[in-house]
């Protein structure tokens, strides 16, 4: 052999050396030294030892995972080992696993650098020995032979939350993680800003600069699941999730499928920035930030000042009842009380929507809204309160979060798109007598009271009469803002509070039907006798006068045997509530989901069910004057009369669309999570598809692989089996399946739904599997969407089912 024969041998045998060090494995006995690299399988990120370029100490490396998808010269780094022990060039460092199952990072001196210290090692020590495999995710993991994983990354973040991702804020009652920034652009020491749930609370997410507050991002609403969504362009949707078991709290996000790479990351100024990689400019792109500017920053108005972001600019304004300290409001002095609060004086509560709460409250816990508003009323100290119902609150007992404080309120912001109501105390206006008035008001009296006896009698007669007249004015005034009564005002139904209130036995517990995250509701009795249902909408609710205006107005206009009926509405102060026809049998999910009551639903019962259902959708989307899509279609919101004939209910969040309308968009996605269909969930995008897909989930309580495999027969309900024709059950699961197909296209119209579902003889095409199924275990939860920021992102909202 010469010797260019034997140069090029040697060379493949190098290039083979290094091609078997960069695959997506690292073994005990192959460790990884500089210009190792170890590459997930897809190419998505890359593991090995880097120097900071523009660094000081150019000679010092680190091991970390970056994202090897994008050029070399746009090096993101997302996580780092060693970031406060680098090695040098000259060290000859070396990351290997070590015989006690451990990664660790050594140098030719014997120093040890870095390891992950697996404590769970031990117990599975006869398991055989680990592999350190890094994923496509970014998450590099230690690996048994059986796929039990012993240490991962994902565990112990740097600067940087990446797409599923745990980032586990607090386990057993404990902190969990923080993420921790960079020194510098080019030092990845740690830095001097931290990002994590406050300890003291365990209901914020915050930013400190060392030991101190630097932002606020958010004010956890106290839900057990809370979530945001963003769109980055038309093939893109970042959806990010806050969860609280009562054991652990923990965020996580994900992407849609296609979208380019995203990431979170707080860095070196202590901004936190969500971030996506722009595949034409080779860069990324800030989709969002906080801080934004110097109205981000934590208390940069001053106490009892807002950051107002609803304007075209963020500015500072004073709270209802509060005055600037010093000309300029920007200033950290912050606003006072036009009217000092005094002990042995009046007060009263003003309520200020769509506010993010202050920092500094106190935590009651196990309270009602009316404990939480009595609680702060009794107390002179008490500055304001807030609230929050939690009426789905995973592992917590307490299902409510009531907030309260004393002194200055500070750090409080205003949004359009997200927030809840603060009730913030004032001192009531004095009432001052003066002489004039002491003997004006005698002489007044003695003239006007002839008059008062002459409309004592008058009031025995028309009294009542008038007083309804003047409560349908004022809701009349609150009804027909929007214009949409049409000319029916003379037919709307009306009923006087007392009315409501003497049916109900003033609200008595003991007529109450069932309460969720609206309210509750109760059962009455008319003076004519007739049995009804009152919903009476909470403060505390997400229902407001939208909702409310809403449900009136559509249930007036639309009648089907397969609707409820509403009766009546009444609007008295602060209360709301709607009256409707009584159905004794309750709702749907009290039969399917509770097993001593699940015997009473037969087929012929449940198959009735089914086609009313679809006829109740069938007369909104197509035979009504209007066509109206429910957006909040699910079993608690089918309710039963009693003969068993469906009637679906709750219209607060449908829309209307007019003309040759198809399909609608909207930021403020609502429904509930498991009934919604994905176009709607991840674009907001809805249309009567929308409640096709809802209904196909009413259908099914099945999985496609069991269809899949043959086994419907299994699906069928073994206490109905009897009494039920197989092929009906089939053509049920066969229609629910072509309603939830991932395509709104493919799913059918309404009317073809019904057509099928009476007619046996048609033939059905067949379904495509579901892109996305969620199934549902004892459905007892609502997941209304109403938008909470979180870098600006739309939030979702768990609440009771009613």
């Amino acid at each position: 052999m010469d010797m260019t024969s034997l140069t090029i041998s040697i060379l493949l045998l190098l290039l083979m050396i290094r091609v078997c060090k960069s695959d997506d494995q690292l073994a005990s006995a192959r460790p990884l030294s500089p210009g190792d690299l170890l590459i997930s399988k897809g190419g998505v990120f890359a593991l090995g030892f880097f120097s900071p370029s523009g660094s000081n100490t150019s000679t010092s490396l680190y091991v970390a995972i970056w994202f090897h998808g994008i050029p070399e010269r746009s090096r993101t780094v997302v996580w780092v080992a060693n970031r406060d022990s680098p090695a040098t060039t000259s060290s000859s460092p070396t990351l290997a696993i070590s015989n006690s199952f451990d990664l660790v990072l050594s140098d030719s001196q014997g120093r040890t650098l870095w390891r992950t210290q697996n404590a769970a090692a031990a117990a599975v020590h006869d398991s055989g020995t680990p592999l350190a495999v890094l994923l496509d995710t970014g998450n590099l993991q230690l690996q048994l032979p059986n796929g039990t994983v012993i240490w991962q990354s994902f565990d112990h973040p740097t600067d940087t939350i990446l797409p599923g991702m745990r980032f586990l804020m607090i386990h057993g009652a404990r902190p969990a993680a923080r993420l921790v920034s960079w020194r510098g652009p080019a030092d990845p020491s740690t830095g001097a800003f931290s990002f994590g749930l406050d300890p003291v609370s365990n209901l914020q997410l915050m930013v400190w600069h060392g030991a101190e507050p630097y932002c606020r991002i958010s004010v956890w609403n106290g839900v057990s699941v809370s979530g945001g969504m963003y769109t980055g362009s038309p093939s893109s949707i970042v959806y990010q999730t806050i969860v609280n078991t009562g054991d652990e709290f923990y965020l996580t996000y994900t992407v849609s499928d296609g979208s380019p790479y995203f990431r979170i990351m707080l860095d070196h100024t202590g901004t936190m920035k969500l971030l996506s990689w722009d595949t034409n400019s080779s860069s990324w792109t800030l989709i969002s930030e906080r801080p934004t500017g110097g109205y981000g920053l934590y208390g940069s108005c001053g106490p009892n000042a807002y950051c107002d972001f609803t304007g075209a600019a963020p500015a500072c304004q004073c709270l209802e009842g509060f005055e600037p300290v010093a000309a300029d409001l920007n200033s950290s002095e912050g606003c006072r009380r036009t009217e000092p609060l005094q002990c042995s004086k009046a007060s009263h509560f003003v309520a200020l929507p769509g506010m993010r709460v202050p920092d500094k409250f106190v935590l009651l816990r196990n309270r009602s809204f009316e404990q939480c508003a009595a609680e702060c009323s009794k107390n002179c100290s008490c500055t304001a309160y807030a609230y929050a119902n939690l009426s789905s609150s995973g592992a917590m007992e307490d299902q409510s979060r009531c907030l309260v404080w004393t002194g200055e309120l500070v750090d409080t912001w205003k949004s359009i798109n997200y927030g809840e109501k603060l009730y913030l105390r004032l001192a009531s206006p004095v009432k001052t007598k003066s002489n004039i008035v002491k003997i004006v008001v005698p002489v007044v009296a003695c003239l006007l009271l002839p008059t008062c006896i002459a409309l004592v009698f008058l009031c025995k007669f028309k009294g009542k009469w008038q007083k309804k007249g003047i409560q349908k004015k004022v809701m009349l005034g609150y009804l027909s803002t929007s214009n949409r009564l049409g000319d029916k005002n003379d037919e709307f139904p009306f009923v006087s509070f007392n009315d409501i209130v003497a049916a109900t036995d003033n609200f008595s517990d003991c007529n109450m039907l069932g309460r969720g995250g609206f309210g509750k509701v109760y059962k009455g009795i008319l003076e004519d006798g007739k049995e009804v249902a009152v919903k009476r909408l909470s403060q505390g609710s997400g229902q407001g006068i939208d909702e409310f205006r809403n449900e009136v107005v559509l249930l007036v206009k639309l009648q089907h045997r397969n609707l409820v009926r509403l009766l009546g509405c009444c609007i008295h102060e602060e209360e709301k509530l709607l009256i409707y026809e009584y159905l004794p049998n309750k709702s749907l999910d009290a039969f399917l989901f509770d097993t001593s009551r699940t015997r009473v639903l037969d087929w012929p019962t449940r198959f009735n069910i089914i086609k009313g259902i679809a006829r109740g959708i069938l007369y909104l989307h197509q035979d009504s004057r209007l066509t109206i899509i429910h957006r909040d279609l699910k079993a608690s919101n089918i309710l039963l009369d009693t003969e068993m004939s469906p009637k679906i209910s709750d219209f607060g969040m449908a829309r209307i669309f007019g003309g040759n309308q198809q399909l609608a968009n909207t930021t403020r996605v609502v429904g509930t999570y498991g009934y919604m269909s994905p176009e709607y969930v991840t674009s907001g995008a809805f249309s009567v598809k929308s409640d096709t897909y809802s209904f196909g989930v009413l259908l099914l309580e099945i999985t496609w692989k069991l269809w899949e495999e043959g086994n419907a027969t299994k699906l069928v309900d073994s206490l109905v089996a009897e009494s039920c024709p197989l092929h009906e059950a089939f053509r049920c699961i066969h229609v629910g399946l072509l309603c939830v197909q991932d395509n709104p296209n493919a799913r059918p119209l309404m009317s073809t739904v019904v057509f099928m579902l009476e007619n046996e003889t048609t033939l059905l095409p067949a379904p495509k599997e579901p892109v996305y199924f969620s199934p549902r275990n004892n459905e007892t939860e609502e997941t209304r969407r109403n938008i909470e920021g979180f870098l600006n992102m739309s939030c979702i909202t768990t609440l009771e089912g009613r």
